[in-house]
């Protein structure tokens, strides 16, 4: 952990004049004195640092945030730095990167961070729940295919109900109930390839992503096992 000096530096005490939640004049008093804030103490740099990119974050500025980002987590992993201000710096932007790469339409970066944040904590709840979120939003080969199938179930439901209206009805009365069942089975049909579509990729998401997280923690059980074989009390 960096030092952290007792004297407090002009530029620090301005900014810490800056209200909670103004992230906008947040934004703009760090661009505004970024050369300067570079040439300050360690503490207070990465306190600015770090605030500055968790106001990007709030405001929507995603490019940006994504790009500062990285310099937190390279300052925090330079300066060792691993729990600042009560919470796990690290993670922390870690997780917001990931928000960041979703927000920019990235799946698959975003579920590249996600995995290496559980990597690092197979605790992390939220992490968890968004690595299956952002896995449900890259539709696989299987929704696209029932969807498409359930679209084209609904169109000859369709065709038959215009058959039945205009052709039937008239000319082949006697035809209609069958022709009724067969509009009627095509929608049910459809609801049922269209439901289980959704159903099985959303249960496969959810069964991936546990499955990484039983994983990730029996490979830590096995390092631990071996780490006290080699080095017994």
């Amino acid at each position: 952990m960096y030092a952290q000096s007792k004297y407090r530096s002009k530029l620090y005490r301005d900014y810490r004049a800056i209200e909670p939640g103004e992230w906008r004049k947040l934004v703009q008093f760090y661009e505004a004195h970024e050369q300067e804030i570079r040439a300050l103490e360690t503490d207070e740099y990465f306190e600015l640092l770090n605030s500055y990119t968790n106001a990007l974050f709030e405001i929507g500025s995603w490019q940006k945030h994504l790009l500062m980002a990285d310099a937190v987590i390279e300052v925090s992993i330079v300066e060792n730095i691993g729990e600042f201000q009560g919470v796990d710096v690290f993670q922390q932007t870690l997780f917001r990167k990931a928000a960041s790469s979703y927000q920019l339409f990235e799946p698959e970066r975003t579920e590249y961070i996600l995995r290496e944040l559980l990597r690092i904590n197979p605790s992390h709840a939220d992490a968890s729940l968004f690595l299956k979120k952002c896995l449900r939003t890259m539709r696989p080969w299987l929704v696209r295919q029932t969807r498409a199938a359930a679209m084209v179930l609904c169109f000859l439901a369709a065709v038959t109900i215009l058959v039945d209206i205009f052709v039937v009805r008239n000319f082949y009365e006697h035809l209609s109930r069958p022709v009724q069942f067969a509009w009627w089975g095509a929608l049910a049909l459809g609801a049922v390839v269209l439901a289980f579509g959704e159903v099985f990729h959303f249960w496969r998401c959810d069964r991936e992503v546990e499955n990484f997280i039983r994983a990730v923690k029996a490979r830590r059980r096995r390092a631990a096992s071996s780490h006290t074989e080699q080095h017994p009390a």
